[in-house]
């Protein structure tokens, strides 16, 4: 069955009274390029991307193709809203629908930290798409240095599996890699 997008169906997650999770769509594209610019500095720290965020046009064309990526269920990102304000994104950046594997990934205002939004964020998707048994395994690679992103994937249970020697080019030069697990096999959760 062909999808076209104009059928796709915003989802929207409720992680708790106030605290929602919306799919990824063009409206967000002003409040999206808005944090980005307020977080630069503090988002490149962790991330190669926001450096070439330089206009909405470029917030645009990210919203559009994870539009196209969640709706085919290659990858799922969604909008963090705290009382109807934008104040990160959390998303499966990629999807492995045969092994019923998702790479997470996740920025939240720097304002916004310490809060535990990540991590109720992180619990609810994680809830939805086992449940739905989309996917079973659950993965979230960080730099060794990001002690945030590291006590996030521990918190949550996840497993330290390994660390990926020099894997990620950022800010001129190459970082060693934490990969953390976490398998949530429907047949078990009942």
């Amino acid at each position: 069955m062909q999808q076209n997008k104009h059928n796709w169906q915003d989802e929207v997650i409720e992680v708790e009274q106030g605290l929602i999770l919306h799919s990824v769509n063009e409206t967000f594209v002003t409040p999206v390029f808005e944090l980005v610019q307020r977080n630069k500095a503090w988002l490149q720290q962790a991330m190669d991307w926001p450096q070439y965020v330089t206009a909405q046009e470029d917030a645009l064309k990210t919203l559009r193709g994870n539009h196209m990526l969640h709706h085919r269920n290659y990858a799922k990102m969604f909008m963090i809203l705290l009382e109807q304000e934008l104040v990160g994104v959390i998303s499966f950046n990629q999807i492995e629908p045969t092994n019923k594997a998702a790479y997470i990934g996740y920025w939240l205002d720097q304002g916004r930290q310490g809060q535990g939004i990540i991590s109720r964020a992180l619990q609810a998707m994680m809830k939805k798409y086992s449940g739905e048994g989309m996917v079973r395994r659950f993965a979230i690679r960080c730099s060794v240095n990001n002690e945030a992103s590291n006590a996030v994937a521990l918190r949550n249970g996840f497993t330290l599996e390994g660390c990926m020697k020099q894997a990620e080019y950022l800010n001129g030069q190459f970082h060693d890699q934490n990969i953390y697990g976490r398998i949530i096999d429907t047949a078990q959760s009942d």
